[in-house]
C-alpha cells in the first residue's frame, strides 16, 4: 500500500501542503449505528483536525428538523469559529426494511448552488445513491475533481432478497459511478484486484482505521458479563452487526447450535438490530438480544465476550472484525474483506473459504472448548489490530484526496451517468 500511495502524483509547490476546502457527500452518517456512519464520522474529525474546510452533505435524520441558516450561507454549523464543519442537510426518505435509515434524495440544483458560492477543492463521495449520484452530476457539471469510496457490496446483496437478476445492472451503474471519478478508495488489496477485474479504474487502498483505545480488552467487565448470565466458567460467544438477511445469521443459528453441543455453558449474544430480529428470536430462544450499542457500552460487549463470529460473505471490509480482534477477541470469518487481509488461522484466528460453511461451523466449535487457545489468539489478534492506526489511514487518505484534487478534471472520461435505482446505505 505504501508504494501505491506514494505513486501518487500532488504538485510539489507550496499549494499541496494547504488545507483542502473538501465536499463530503455520504447518505448515512451518525447517529446512524453502521460502519460506514461511524467510520466516515472519524475520518470527517480528524480531517478537520488537520485544518481542511469540511463540508458536510448529508440527508436530514427523522430526529432533525430544519435548522435556521447562517447568513449566507445553505446550510448549519458543526463546532464554532471559522474552522466549523459546515453541514447542508437534504431531503431524505426511509429505506424499506431499515427504518432507522435514511437513503438522500437527489439535490443536483440545491448542490449546485451550494458549490458555485463556495466551491470545494475537491467533492469526496462515499455513497452511491440517489444523493451521491446527483453530487457526482453537480460535481461534473462545475468541473470539480471528485473522489469517491467503495464501500458496500451492493451487487452481492441482491441473492440475499431473492433478486439475483439485479447483480449484473447493480454492477453496472457501480462501475459507471466509480469510473467517473478521478480516484476511488476500497479498503483491501483483494477488493481492488476484483474490482479491476471488472472494468473499475483508479482504485487506491485505504484500509479502515480503529480507536484501539475504546476498543481494548481493559473494558472488560464481570458485572456486564453477569447480567448476560454468565459466570467466569462460561464461554460468551459474539455477534454485532445488522440483524439480516445480507449478514448469512442462518449460518451463525447453525455455529451456535454445533457450539452448544460441545460447550452447553457458551451461550450467544447478539448486538445490533434489524428486519431479522424477531425470526432469529424464535430461531434461537436461549440467545440474548442486546439490541444496538455505542461508544463504551460496545467496546464493553466486545471485551467482555470469549469468541466473536461473523459469517457475513458481502462485506467490502467489516469494520466490527477489527474492533473484535482490538477488543482481544479471536474472530471466526470468512476469508473476506478484513479478515483475508488480517487474520492468520492459527495464531489470530479462523478465516474459513468462502465456500466452506461445514469449515465455518467446525471453526467455530473447536474454539468453543479451548478458553485457553481463545484466550492466546485474541492476545495476537490485538496485536494485529493494532496496525490499523487512525493516524495513519488518514495520512493515507489526505494524499489519496489531495492527488485527486490535482488531477485535472480533463484526466476523467467525460459522458452522463444514468440515474441510480435506490441503494440502500449501510
Amino acid at each position: 500500500m505504501a508504494d501505491e500511495i506514494a505513486s501518487l502524483s500532488v504538485e510539489s509547490d507550496g499549494a499541496s501542503a494547504r488545507p483542502l476546502r473538501i465536499a463530503f457527500v455520504t447518505e448515512t452518517y451518525p447517529p446512524e449505528v453502521n460502519g460506514v456512519a461511524m467510520t466516515l464520522a472519524e475520518l470527517v474529525r480528524r480531517l478537520h483536525a488537520r485544518h481542511h474546510q469540511i463540508e458536510l452533505i448529508r440527508p436530514r435524520q427523522g430526529h432533525e428538523v430544519a435548522a435556521p441558516k447562517p447568513p449566507d450561507s445553505d446550510g448549519a454549523m458543526l463546532g464554532h469559529g471559522r474552522a466549523a464543519i459546515r453541514e447542508v442537510l437534504v431531503r431524505g426518505i426511509r429505506i424499506p426494511r431499515y427504518s432507522q435509515l435514511r437513503m438522500g434524495l437527489p439535490a443536483k440544483g440545491a448542490l449546485l448552488r451550494t458549490w458555485t458560492t463556495q466551491r470545494p477543492d475537491v467533492v469526496h463521495i462515499a455513497t452511491e445513491g440517489p444523493l451521491g449520484w446527483s453530487a457526482l452530476q453537480a460535481a461534473r457539471t462545475l468541473k470539480v475533481p471528485v473522489s469517491t469510496d467503495f464501500r458496500t457490496n451492493f451487487h452481492a446483496y441482491s441473492r440475499h432478497y431473492g433478486m439475483r437478476w439485479l447483480h449484473k445492472p447493480i454492477m453496472g451503474y457501480l462501475r459507471q459511478f466509480h469510473n467517473l471519478a478521478h480516484r476511488t478508495t476500497v479498503p483491501t488489496k483483494t477488493l481492488m484486484g476484483e474490482l479491476s477485474a471488472c472494468g473499475f479504474e483508479r482504485l487506491v487502498v485505504v484500509a479502515r482505521g480503529i480507536d484501539a483505545e475504546r476498543f481494548d480488552p481493559r473494558h472488560r467487565c464481570m458485572a456486564l458479563r453477569q447480567r448476560w448470565g454468565l459466570s467466569p466458567d462460561d464461554f460468551g460467544v459474539l455477534y454485532v452487526g445488522r440483524l439480516a438477511a445480507e449478514k448469512n445469521l442462518e449460518l451463525l443459528a447453525q455455529a451456535f447450535e454445533a457450539i452448544a453441543v460441545v460447550n452447553p455453558r457458551a451461550r450467544l449474544i447478539l448486538v445490533g438490530d434489524g428486519p431479522m430480529r424477531s425470526a432469529l428470536q424464535a430461531r434461537l430462544p436461549n440467545a440474548l438480544f442486546c439490541g444496538q450499542q455505542m461508544g463504551h457500552d460496545l467496546a464493553r460487549c466486545y471485551a467482555s465476550a470469549d469468541l466473536f463470529l461473523f459469517p457475513s460473505k458481502t462485506e467490502t471490509f467489516g469494520n466490527v472484525t477489527v474492533e473484535a480482534m482490538a477488543s482481544g477477541l479471536p474472530v471466526v470469518a470468512f476469508a473476506d474483506g478484513a479478515a483475508l487481509e488480517l487474520i492468520r488461522p492459527g495464531q489470530n484466528g479462523a478465516s474459513v473459504a468462502l465456500d466452506d460453511d461445514a469449515g465455518y461451523v467446525s471453526a467455530a466449535t473447536q474454539l468453543a472448548v479451548d478458553s485457553d487457545t481463545c484466550r492466546a489468539l485474541g492476545a495476537v489478534a490485538r496485536e494485529t489490530a493494532l496496525q490499523l492506526d487512525w493516524e495513519t489511514i488518514v495520512d493515507r487518505f489526505e494524499v489519496v484526496i489531495r492527488s485527486a484534487a490535482h488531477s485535472g478534471f480533463g484526466s476523467v472520461q467525460t459522458g452522463t451517468l444514468s440515474a441510480p435505482r435506490p441503494i440502500p446505505s449501510r
